[in-house]
């Protein structure tokens, strides 16, 4: 992608610079005409003739660091700069008072324009308003006072400087914004093809291994359950492009800081058993919250597994309301008896209490386990969507 990229910058900059690279000599000898014509009206010619030769060498030596902004230092910028403005300078000391009186043009005349461009070209429409003060500042010192002609094309130059470093600017975003298209473009094509690999190989393995699993039975049988739990996670990942994540014993692990699609940190929890249903659109938390939520699914999953057994199916649930996302995990196992979750409690036995409802508290969020024997169960998730409501819910609990 640098090398599109590099294509774009130069299908955006690079005819601004060569038409001011074209602007400079241009203008360079238009000044040195009007001075040629005006020779006998200069009251030091030869401090006129001095700063054409220095005007001439000038431009002609810099022409190469005009063609990109890479070239187009600061340095060499201020240089630039100052060569306008001293020519603006000695004006009135070259030149014929009533001349300059009349509106006579500066020693570099136009040419200072393509200074303050520069500016534009290279940092945009603040540096554009810089040099432009700067020459503003040089025209009415060289006119000894503000005249009509004088402001007129002081500002005339500033706004034609900073409305084009002002497009220079929008040109770069846009550029920059095509550029991560591109790149996302790319990514997703890339993405696209792996997954066609993937299928016509790994996914056919697994599918594979676990049919064939469950015919031979004993050992082979649970090989076949894991190749198949892992036929759907991977499934879910080529399919829904979401980004892949780590486990840890309390869930996903951590690899982000900002905001988090919920979606790929449940992903890695489909399996053969285990059905995730959720919104095509991603479900973002906060990265602590949407880590702390599917954390809590995981417990809810162990939970099935340990007191439902391995052969219990579950169903994960994912909502994004308005103000909250609730995640809701289901079970077909034997339920939990009455009163049961209070006595685990009091055991010492902490899991629901801590690693479910601890968590959501934390979050501001609620957990609600509903259960009746015989019919499985359901424990059902909710955590507010903004940072702020979730720290005030957990304030007031």
């Amino acid at each position: 992608m640098a090398r599109g990229g590099q294509v774009m910058r130069m299908s955006v900059e690079l005819p601004l610079w060569r038409a001011l690279t074209g602007y400079r000599v241009l203008t360079m000898l238009y000044a040195i005409g009007l001075g040629a014509t005006a020779y006998t009206h200069f009251v030091r010619p030869w401090l006129a003739t001095a700063y054409y030769a220095l005007l001439v060498v000038w431009t002609l030596a810099t022409v190469t660091r005009v063609t990109g902004a890479a070239r187009c230092t600061r340095r060499f910028l201020a240089a630039d700069l100052a060569v306008a403005v001293l020519g603006i300078l000695l004006t009135p000391l070259a030149d014929d008072p009533h001349r300059i009186a009349d509106g006579g043009p500066t020693l570099p005349s136009i040419w200072t324009a393509g200074a303050v461009l520069a500016f534009a070209l290279k940092g945009g429409w603040r540096w554009a308003a810089g040099a432009s003060t700067a020459v503003a500042v040089a025209n009415l010192v060289e006119r000894g006072a503000p005249a009509r002609d004088t402001v007129h094309n002081v500002i005339l130059v500033w706004v034609a400087a900073i409305a084009i470093g002002y497009v220079v600017e929008v040109a770069r975003a846009s550029e920059r914004t095509l550029a991560r298209a591109l790149e996302i473009e790319a990514a997703t094509r890339e993405r696209e093809r792996l997954a066609r690999d993937i299928h016509d190989s790994v996914l056919q393995v697994l599918a594979m291994v676990q049919r064939r699993g469950a015919v031979i039975g004993g050992e082979a049988a649970e090989l076949g359950r894991l190749a198949g739990d892992q036929e759907i996670a991977l499934r879910t990942l080529v399919s829904g492009g979401l980004l892949p994540t780590t486990r840890t014993p309390d869930g996903p692990a951590p690899a982000d800081t900002g905001p988090l699609d919920l979606r790929s940190l449940l992903a890695p929890y489909a399996g053969s058993r285990v059905s995730l249903a959720e919104p095509g659109a991603p479900v973002t938390l906060e990265a602590t919250a949407a880590r702390e939520l599917a954390a809590a699914v995981g417990a809810a999953l162990d939970n099935v597994r340990r007191h439902a057994g391995e052969e219990a199916r579950a169903w994960i649930l994912v909502e994004d309301e308005p103000g909250e996302i609730v995640v809701t995990v289901r079970d077909d196992g034997p339920g939990i008896p009455e009163g049961r979750l209070a006595l685990a409690e009091g055991e010492g036995r902490l899991g629901v209490a801590q690693s479910i409802r601890g968590r959501l508290r934390d979050l501001g969020g609620s957990a609600e386990v509903i259960s009746v024997p015989g019919q499985g169960t359901e424990v059902e998730l909710k955590v507010p969507k903004s940072a702020e409501a979730a720290r005030g819910k957990a304030e007031r609990r």
